[in-house]
């Protein structure tokens, strides 16, 4: 959110930042080592205490488990929606809150969550925008499809024109889509080559080549798990991939010989620093050496799209 924010030339300041999650607040902290950090469950913070920040814009991302399959779309009698829940219900007593800008799962905006959020903006005398966008659809070469809500409270001069129902395009010229070859790092380390035990799930890899203009959407379990986790890369060209995998499939899947035919492309997964640049995180942004690989893999598959939020910014603030 504070790249996004950065990313948008918006004027202001980043009064405060909020999260539980120690290891991406080291993360944040590596990053933006002036900005006020606060580790804790926003539960513990009054309104009193919020409304001490003088905060007119509120960017947020609340936990997006309870509105997926993995979380068994347990909605708001799940948990982990409280700090939201919590928030929605002090939403009234912010003294000077004009802007808000909430990001999360695409599920979410059938949730009864999201009918106690938007019921509270309408009380709270909030215009608002839904959205549901993926980063693909304003050239950037990567798929994460995800709900976004603009709310603004002085609408009267809001030039961007809104609709009714939730959009699915941010109205801006992105012109000629970009590759991967741009995000492309060299000479990556073997440590990155997909091992033989997941080579023998081959057939169900999505295979991505510096030409490609897309890309899967990467998870928390990529590097674990090969289905439905994200894609992986290869330098080989798409018709040498294709011979590969005709000679590799002329044996059983998964057998040695099916493994030893794969080998050869030099399978891998993207690189930590790739996948932030699919993520539209600016070049600058690192990892500290104290963070692990895993770690770093799963704050990115938590993480948001940083041209998708930034264009949103543009449009809440013009």
């Amino acid at each position: 959110m504070h790249c996004a924010w950065n990313e948008s030339k918006i004027g202001g300041e980043i009064v405060a930042a909020v999260d539980i999650n120690t290891v991406a607040n080291e993360v944040y902290k590596y990053n933006f080592p002036f900005t006020n950090l606060i580790n804790k469950n926003i539960q513990s913070l009054s309104a009193k205490t919020l409304n001490r920040f003088n905060i007119n814009t509120i960017l947020m991302s609340p936990p997006c488990q309870p509105f997926t399959r993995n979380g068994n779309y347990l909605d708001e009698n799940d948990p982990r929606t409280n700090s939201f829940l919590y928030l929605i219900d002090i939403l009234d007593k912010f003294e000077k809150l004009e802007y808000i800008l909430m990001e999360n799962v695409k599920g979410f905006e059938c949730s009864s969550v999201r009918k106690l959020f938007v019921d509270k903006l309408k009380e709270c005398k909030f215009e608002f925008q839904e959205f549901l966008v993926c980063p693909s659809s304003i050239g950037v070469p990567n798929s994460r499809l995800r709900y976004y809500c603009l709310a603004r409270k002085t609408a009267a001069s809001w030039n961007f024109k809104r609709k009714d129902e939730i959009m699915s395009m941010i109205p801006v010229d992105y012109g000629i889509p970009n590759t991967l070859e741009s995000i492309i790092e060299k000479d990556v380390s073997d440590k990155y080559l997909i091992n033989e035990k997941l080579l023998r799930h081959g057939n169900i890899m999505d295979i991505c080549f510096k030409d490609s203009i897309r890309s899967c959407c990467f998870t928390k379990a990529y590097t674990h798990y090969i289905e439905g986790t994200g894609s992986v890369f290869t330098a080989a060209t798409p018709e040498t991939v294709k011979m590969c995998f005709e000679k590799a499939n002329s044996f059983d899947v998964g057998s040695e010989k099916y493994v030893e035919s794969l080998k050869k492309l030099n399978l891998r997964f993207f690189t930590p620093k790739e996948v932030s640049l699919l993520m539209s995180f600016p070049i600058y942004y690192k990892f500290p050496e104290t963070v692990t690989l895993k770690q770093s893999y799963r704050l990115l598959g938590n993480s948001i799209n940083v041209k998708v939020v930034s264009e949103l910014l543009k449009l809440l603030f013009n």
